[in-house]
């Protein structure tokens, strides 16, 4: 085919995938099935496309998860996750180790494969899925600390399940030492979390003070840092996914020019790697040879999810209550145990043994395509379900606001977009009664297509859009007041709310 054909078939692949994430959203389900299921279509057993290199797949995907995760740690609110980090760092080392071995120790007896692939398949299925957490969980009206566990778990073990998968499988030709093995994964961590709390800070300060000719250069230019920490990372033979994660978490809680710009460029960025990683894989994947796959993925699947993630997690809580850390209570156990979902990263990461050429790995690609099918399919439309079963859920918890901002460099100053979300407290709030800081002032208020300039007994209402003009030096005690009045209402002070996190 030539270019122009390839250029309409990849247009009009991504604008169905576009117009089938409404169902997707309707449902419950991840959109990881739907855009799988178009791969699946294209491929040898429906238009006969022809992609069968486990090399182009995993090259391509890896390229892809970075995109993914980039974004993952850019639109990641810096100030709900904080005091969830400690427990998911837990959970992204001890609980990947437990979730390796158990796996390994089960799997064999009951499937009878070696050790060696029982160990390969056991770190594949270790790591959640950042893509489908984020889009299922973020629709979900959690806790902070909870919905931070899960958001900041799935951007943090994807490193060491990678560490892990590409030395098992490089071990796959010879006996693998259990020394030398943490030896390189600790090292590969440790550069790769170096480099991203280098870059990240380092293109902060950059991009606060360098004034762009345009608008549109400030996501690209944030896109690309985390790039250099990827790539910085992976030449210094560090994690490249945990730099490229750390990067985009501190650049996107910094104070950049226009914040929400960089945010919705990096949100298509991922998309369109969603779509593109998806369909590949399902391109890759054969129909028929996934019958004989079957019933090996239901018996690993089961095992993974009734015991193996609940075994994670519990090991991790002990583990962090150990260390004060704080406790987890069984309530949130139990939730955390059901949303360990499992989406594109395990079956990117099935390609990296195949590519290696180890024995028997195409059935542990097959094998892990029918997990992630049918165990999304299981549990993406159930976790409503289970967080009110569970009563998990907190359904007055209000909406984050969304800020941006552009810098006013010769006042000193910046002009704050405040969007005010349904649910927020700030409904009903007059003007004076937002007491904002000497420095700061509501100069404009959009409001159903139309904007006036606010009076002092001016009320605020739900999706108004508010311009606030604030010096740089009390610019973040607005923010912070602005965050506890929309969830607690103007007697925010008074119930002892400050807007920290």
């Amino acid at each position: 085919m030539t270019l122009d054909v390839w250029l309409l078939l990849g247009a009009a692949i991504v604008i169905a995938a576009i117009a089938s994430v409404r169902l997707a959203h309707r449902t419950g389900l991840p959109s990881l099935l739907v855009f799988l299921g178009f791969g699946i279509l294209l491929g040898d057993s429906g238009f006969g496309i022809p992609f069968d290199s486990p090399q182009a797949a995993q090259q391509i995907g890896l390229t892809a998860l970075a995109v993914i995760l980039a974004e993952g740690g850019l639109t990641t609110n810096w100030s709900h996750v904080r005091r969830s980090v400690p427990i998911a760092v837990v959970l992204a080392t001890v609980g990947v180790a437990v979730s390796i071995v158990v796996l390994a120790l089960v799997v064999q007896g009951l499937l009878g494969i070696d050790q060696k692939t029982a160990l390969i398949l056991g770190a594949v299925l270790a790591s959640t899925d950042a893509a489908a957490v984020f889009s299922v969980l973020r629709r979900l009206p959690l806790p902070p600390r909870l919905a931070g566990v899960l958001e900041a778990e799935s951007g943090f073990n994807d490193a060491p399940t990678v560490i892990a998968v590409v030395l098992l499988s490089g071990a796959a030709h010879s006996s693998p030492n259990l020394g030398t093995f943490l030896l390189d994964t600790t090292i590969e961590l440790l550069i790769g979390a170096a480099v991203g709390l280098a870059v990240g800070p380092a293109g902060a300060y950059a991009l606060r003070r360098v004034a762009l000719p345009a608008s549109g250069l400030y996501p690209i230019a944030v896109l690309a840092l985390t790039f250099v920490s990827y790539g910085g990372a992976v030449l210094l033979h560090g994690s490249g996914f945990l730099a490229v994660y750390l990067t985009g978490l501190i650049l996107g809680n910094s104070r950049l020019p226009h914040r929400a710009a960089t945010r919705g460029f990096a949100e298509g960025a991922a998309w369109l790697a969603q779509i593109g990683l998806f369909v590949m894989l399902g391109l890759l994947a054969s129909p028929k040879e996934m019958p004989s796959a079957i019933i090996p993925g239901l018996i690993t699947g089961t095992v993974m999810v009734l015991l193996v993630r609940p075994l994670c997690v519990v090991a991790s809580s002990a583990v962090a209550w150990a260390l004060r850390m704080g406790w987890v209570s069984w309530r949130d156990q139990a939730f955390l145990s059901w949303a360990g979902l499992r989406g594109a990263i395990p079956i990117v990461l099935a390609t990296i043994p195949w590519a290696s050429g180890v024995e028997g790995s195409k059935d542990i690609f097959n094998q892990v395509f029918v997990i992630v099918i049918v165990f999304t399919l299981l549990q993406g439309p159930t976790l409503p379900f289970v967080a009110r079963l569970l009563k998990v859920t907190a359904p007055g918890e209000a909406h984050d606001l969304a800020v941006e901002s552009a810098p006013l460099e010769e006042l000193q100053a910046d002009l704050l977009q405040i969007t005010v979300p349904p649910g927020s407290r700030l409904h009903g709030v007059e003007i004076f009664e937002l007491r904002l800081p000497a420095g700061a002032a509501v100069t404009l208020i959009v409001r159903d297509g139309r904007s006036f300039v606010p009076a002092s007994t001016t009320r605020v209402r739900a999706n108004d859009q508010l311009l606030v003009v604030a010096t740089a030096s009390c610019r973040d005690q607005v923010e912070r007041r602005m965050r506890a009045v929309s969830r607690s209402g103007k007697l925010a002070g008074w119930y002892g709310e400050r807007g920290l996190e």
